[in-house]
């Protein structure tokens, strides 16, 4: 549907992490009343709207996902339906009850617990910013064939953490500098460089707001299952000692990172 440049000027100030939804809103909107294009009136009506039932359209939890499915060259394969697993426990626990509980007030859209997925460490999803940001990984290791020097694997690596020197006979890996994106194992012409593991990395707490914080990372590299069983370790974590509906970043700069690691961790088998 064509908008107009007011209403794209208009849309352009929505927060991002609503945008997608209340730009789909306001075009349904425009659409059942029969206009071909959205005009800034259009826009402020849907708004007002928007605001006055904003409870009615939360469901206490967001799942965002990156443009890995669609193609993109970075992406480390993992399970189609990863996303509708993440789902599927989030929806289990009814946080919109929950967080009717715990807020003063109507709730609105910064309430919800967020998880963002992330099919490359470019971290598209913004995982940084998420209650729980996850994001797909391969640890690289030199278990393959012998080394023929060609350096493509260093070439592809942007954190330098890959070198081929001609003093050894294979690549040395940096894991201080690595972020695990697998581009010298996919690389590597001679299987030389190998995916030694091909999992997740995990990261809570990070959020905007007054008080923007960037989200922790957890110990480990974690398989599907475990992520799985993380996530509902999390969430046990969060509903006993949330206060007032607080951000699981907030509970973490009140209680510590440790603390809330050491729970979390003690919540999976």
């Amino acid at each position: 549907m064509h908008w107009s440049r007011a209403a794209e000027e208009a849309i352009a100030k929505v927060p991002f992490f609503v945008k997608k939804k209340v730009r789909k809103k306001i075009e349904l909107e425009v659409e059942a009343m029969g206009a071909s294009e959205v005009t800034l009136d259009h826009v402020q009506i849907v708004k007002q709207n928007f605001l006055n039932k904003m409870e009615d359209d939360i469901k206490g939890y967001q799942v965002e996902t990156c443009f890995g499915p669609s193609g993109c060259p970075n992406r480390i394969p993992k399970a189609k339906d990863f996303a509708e697993r993440v789902e599927e426990i989030l929806k289990k626990r009814d946080l919109k009850s929950f967080l009717k509980s715990k807020v003063q007030g109507p709730l609105k859209y910064h309430h919800e617990f967020r998880v963002s997925l992330s099919d490359c460490p470019n971290a598209c999803s913004r995982p940084q910013i998420s209650d729980v940001g996850i994001i797909a990984a391969i640890a690289p290791a030199v278990r393959g064939s012998e080394c023929n020097q060609c350096g493509l694997c260093s070439e592809a690596c942007i954190e330098n953490a890959v070198a081929v020197t001609g003093e050894m006979n294979a690549p040395e890996i940096d894991l201080s500098r690595c972020v695990y994106c697998g581009q010298c194992v996919k690389a590597c012409p001679n299987e030389t460089l190998v995916a030694l593991q091909e999992g997740f990395r995990m990261m809570i707490g990070g959020k905007l707001g007054r008080h923007p914080r960037l989200a922790s990372e957890l110990t480990g590299f974690f398989s599907r299952a475990e992520v799985l069983e993380l996530i509902d370790g999390i969430l046990d974590v969060y509903a006993a000692h949330n206060q007032r509906g607080e951000r699981l970043g907030e509970m973490i700069e009140r209680i510590g990172i440790d603390k809330i690691e050491q729970m979390v961790m003690g919540q999976i088998r």
